[in-house]
């Protein structure tokens, strides 16, 4: 295992694999890595002869007030957790090498969906992320990216980046690694105690609790979306959004769901100060 700080020296490296035809797969991170993570290197492990997990903690996709200064740092225990499940090179540059400007002038947008759901409360959060993958993928020249379902929204992003900017990049899909009560394998999980722990459960119950009910037959989108909501206040949860909307183009259901509607359910929502995500697809 290797860990590579500058741009230059991860080009140079992986340019003699390149040369051969070796396929290159990238891991993009922020850090803090867990089981999530992992399945997300295994995946790339798998499928390609080398594998670089790039851990980056992307400032121009965090908000004035959210969690950049407490986001958990540990590159050296990220490099072995990576090297562990066979990842060759871990990319850890600087915010300088990244943006050596500063705050960079040319973003990559998605202007239709940027603004809904997550991009709601959270705004340039997609253009700051969409920015950064693009610079990773142009730096690495990956044949191969994965991504976390966990993040569906942003991971719907990604794939309609790279189909409307041409990128020579095949995108991967894994799906959502939970802890063994449910919970969706976050590194924000180290922020929630043990009480908000056991009462952020409510998420994934209810999206069960929602599938459910849509597989007896139940098809009314807002009886679909209250069982979610239900489940997060009666845990203590406060709901920033619940929505159903079409796995196709991320737009709103209402109404009543035909049987050939592409489903998923997209949730936020705070246990104390922690914000949380999660989904599920009905079909």
């Amino acid at each position: 295992m290797q860990i590579i700080k500058s741009i230059e020296s991860l080009r140079e490296t992986l340019k003699p694999f390149q040369r051969e035809g070796k396929k290159v797969g990238l891991v993009p991170t922020m850090g803090a890595l867990h089981d999530g993570h992992g399945a997300l290197i295994k995946a790339s492990v798998k499928d390609c002869d080398i594998t670089v997990v790039s851990v980056f903690l992307n400032p121009i996709q965090f908000g004035r007030n959210e969690d950049l200064d407490k986001y958990p740092k540990r590159l050296e225990a990220d490099a072995n957790f990576a090297a562990s499940l066979g990842a060759d090179y871990v990319f850890a540059p600087s915010v300088a090498e990244m943006y050596p400007n500063g705050d960079p002038l040319t973003l990559v947008r998605d202007e239709s969906l940027e603004c809904l759901y997550c991009g709601a409360y959270r705004p340039g959060h997609f253009r700051g992320v969409l920015t950064v993958v693009s610079k990773l993928f142009l730096i690495s020249k990956a044949n191969h990216a994965y991504f976390g379902e966990k993040d569906y929204q942003q991971l719907f992003l990604i794939e309609r980046m790279v189909k409307d900017l041409n990128f020579d990049i095949e995108i991967h899909r894994v799906p959502i690694v939970r802890e063994s009560t449910g919970l969706a394998m976050s590194s924000r999980n180290e922020y929630l105690s043990v009480d908000e722990r056991k009462q952020a459960l409510a998420i994934s119950r209810g999206l069960n609790e929602a599938k459910e009910a849509y597989l007896a037959g139940e098809r009314g989108v807002s009886k679909l979306r209250d069982i979610v909501v239900k489940s997060i206040v009666l845990s203590r949860g406060q709901v920033q959004f619940v929505e159903i909307v079409n796995q196709n183009d991320l737009q709103k259901y209402s109404g009543v769901l035909k049987p050939t509607d592409k489903v998923v359910v997209l949730v936020a929502a705070f246990f104390g100060k922690t914000r949380l995500i999660d989904n599920i697809e009905f079909n």
